[in-house]
This record gives structure tokens, sequence and C-alpha cells, in this order.
């Protein structure tokens, strides 16, 4: 234990992080990506698609550690999950058919359900992936489902008070970075229209933000993460820890 103890106070004389946040504009995450890769640093560590895409674009060396990506071959980031190649490695946000089960526990939470709002990002490929899994469970549930594009906050308005319309209905909400973006909007909405909801995070929102007669069910991945990169070509398999979470109250 005390050489461990050593060999981190060692590394964190030694070493320099550098944070840098893009927000929700895209125009700036490239500028931000080539300020890090002109840094020189020997590791990035990023969070989400458009962040680790708009990173491998910019630099083919080095190596970028990427978080909370759903679909990180569809994307084209690695080649495999066993063998990434390339400069990038990370973890999954989580196993791509979990999406399936994300309608089968909105029927649980609510079980009257018989139609499902799906808010998906159509622009990315985990979006549309994720979509189509949920689409191949859809009639042995019983729900019809349609979708809806994230990017846009007057059709996501839009497209979620027409459908609250009609009873029997549930959202569900999948993983982008699109959905983190909007997640306010989608809370009041659904909380405003009674909605039952599965989410693919757990929004940062406080839960009083749901009404406590409505049901929500959040997954999300856990735990923390931790690699070593043993050299400028990523080798180490993908890893993807996942969790459930019921929140009824």
């Amino acid at each position: 234990m005390r050489t461990i103890r050593k060999v981190r106070r060692a590394a964190r004389r030694s070493s320099k992080d550098y944070s840098n946040w893009a927000g929700p504009k895209a125009a700036t995450y490239r500028k931000q990506a080539e300020e890090l890769v002109a840094l020189a640093p020997d590791v990035i560590v990023s969070s989400g698609s458009f962040s680790t895409g708009t990173l491998l674009q910019v630099t083919h060396t080095v190596p970028v550690v990427f978080t909370i990506v759903p679909d990180p071959v569809g994307s084209g980031f690695v080649d495999s999950l066993a063998q990434p190649g390339g400069n990038a490695t990370g973890f999954m946000q989580f196993e791509y058919g979990l999406s399936g089960k994300w309608l089968e526990l909105l029927k649980k939470i609510a079980p009257g359900v018989t139609r499902a709002l799906v808010l998906r990002d159509a622009a990315i490929t985990a979006g549309i992936g994720q979509f189509a899994i949920i689409q191949s469970v859809a009639t042995s549930a019983g729900v019809d489902v349609r979708p809806v594009n994230l990017r846009d906050a007057d059709e996501i308005e839009r497209a979620i008070t027409a459908f609250a319309r009609s009873p029997n209905g549930g959202l569900i909400v999948t993983a982008s970075a699109s959905s983190a973006i909007h997640r306010d909007l989608i809370i009041a909405l659904a909380a405003r229209h009674k909605l039952p909801a599965v989410t693919s995070n757990v929004f940062s929102s406080p839960p009083a933000a749901w009404s406590p007669m409505e049901p929500i069910l959040m997954t999300s991945f856990g735990g923390r993460l931790a690699m070593s990169i043993a050299s400028s070509r990523a080798r180490s398999p993908l890893i993807f820890p996942c969790k459930l979470r019921l929140n009824t109250s």
C-alpha cells in the first residue's frame, strides 16, 4: 500500500490536467478539440459521441478514452469491441440490446401504456439503432411506437403536446447529448402532461420536478471508471458497466 501511495503522489506531481466544456453549441467543439490536441497531452478523455467524433477527426495519434458512447462501432470510433484499433478505446454507455428493455420497463411501471413516443437523435447512428431495437419489440409488447427528433426544442414540444392529447401514452428518452441538452424541457412536458417515462440517463434535475403520481424509470451506467493506456495505440477492449435504478417517488 505504501508503494501504491508513493506512485500516486508522484503521478500527481508530474501530471497536468486540462478540462474543457464545449457546451450545447456544436460550432465550439472542433475549436476546443484542436486546442486540446495542440497541448500535446498523453491522453484525452471525452464524453459522448459528438465530442469523441470531433476529437478523432482532429487527431489520429493522441489516445482518446471515451465515455457515455452508446454505439462506438456503428459510429466508426473503433473497429470492434474486442479490438478497437486506431487511437480510441473506452466505455460503452450500455449494451446495445438494452434499448429494447426500456419499452418492457415502461409497460411494467405503466401497464396501461399502448403508445410510446421515442425521443431520439436521428443524426447519429446510436439514435437510429436504439429506435430500431425498440421498434423490433414493440409488436410483442402491444405498443405502437413513434420516433421524434431530439435536436429541435420546438419539435419536441409540439410532438409531446400533440401526443399527450390521446390517452395511454408514455415516453422513452434514448441516449444522446441532445437528450441532456433538452432535459429540462422534456421533464417539464412529461410532468405537465402526466406522461410516464423511461430515460436512458438519470437527469440531474431534482426528482421533485416529476409528479409523485407518475412513475419514472431511469437507467444509468454507474461506478468509477478507470483504465490505463499502455501505448499511443488503443488496444484495450471496451467496457460497458450498467446498473438499473427504479424511481417511483
